[in-house]
């Protein structure tokens, strides 16, 4: 057991160093070159053909690198609501090989702590670091917590991961206007619109492992509300990928929530509903 504890030490610390590797950031760079070439000549790639992982849980790195290609990287502000330690995160890649800084909220100290230490040293000691905020995060709570941290006005992207208050939280959410926000809804739930009641002191699992959050369909009501547009999601669909409205990218069409659920792990996933299809839900 400790040789087999030893080998998967060594091979995590050492893909570890691998994504870390300067020629990591390097090759985006060149891709964020290519696509903005392409752009001039309109011979873009299609929005979910982009995706790949490498700090992101999933393959949103590629799908946020293509989509920050062509918007333009701005102030390089990003606030990450449900971090965990910020080392692999939906902000990560920007922020180590990119020099994105901004906000991580995470409700545990300890996570809080190795993601700081990691960042002392990356990508240099002398690099503007991102703020780590601890804070269980409520609708009451978003809009305080981000102006005493600093931040209000534009900000280039928003992620949102909290496995349960999601949908309500961005509702809430009003100090900072994102031009991209990543937010994770329910496959689960299917094409219902519907959204799971809010609770203030919902910790997950609570009642059901899946009795929280939004449908897709009612996460993007939410987003037209608020100004944004749906142009895609990660493969598995419960990341879902918005743009604001007013950045016109032509070559980047809307998609309609339905055609984010394609794989077949959303569809079989929706067989779950059916445990607590007869509980209490608002519609989107």
């Amino acid at each position: 057991m400790w040789l087999k504890n030893l080998v998967k030490y060594y091979f995590s610390k050492r893909i570890h160093r691998d994504k870390l590797h300067p020629s990591v950031g390097i090759q985006q760079r060149a891709l964020m070159q290519h696509y903005q070439l392409s752009q001039k000549n309109k011979q873009l790639p299609a929005f979910n053909t982009t995706g790949f992982k490498v700090f992101s849980q999933f393959e949103e790195d590629g799908l946020l690198l293509f989509l920050f290609s062509l918007i333009g990287e701005g102030s390089k502000t990003f606030i990450e609501i449900g971090s965990n330690d910020g080392i692999n995160s939906n902000c990560s890649n920007l922020a180590i090989h990119f020099g994105w800084s901004g906000l991580f909220f995470e409700g545990d100290e300890k996570l809080i702590r190795r993601g700081e230490k990691f960042y002392s040293k990356i990508p240099t000691p002398y690099h503007p670091k991102p703020k780590y905020v601890q804070a269980i995060i409520k609708r009451e709570n978003i809009n305080e917590l981000v102006s005493k941290a600093g931040l209000s006005g534009e900000i280039e992207l928003l992620s949102i991961d909290i496995d349960g208050n999601d949908y309500w939280v961005w509702d809430a959410l009003t100090v900072v206007q994102p031009k991209v926000v990543v937010i994770e809804t329910h496959t689960e739930f299917g094409l219902e619109n519907i959204v799971v009641p809010y609770d203030p002191d919902y910790m997950y699992p609570g009642k059901h492992p899946i009795y929280h959050g939004a449908s897709v369909i009612a996460m993007n009501k939410l987003a037209e509300k608020k100004g944004y547009r749906l142009v895609g999601a990660n493969d598995l669909g419960m990341n879902q990928i918005y743009v604001r409205k007013d950045l016109l990218l032509e070559e980047i069409p809307s998609v309609s929530p339905e055609s984010t659920l394609w794989h077949p792990k959303a569809k079989a996933d929706y067989a779950k509903f059916h445990e607590i299809k007869d509980w209490e839900y608002i519609k989107g």
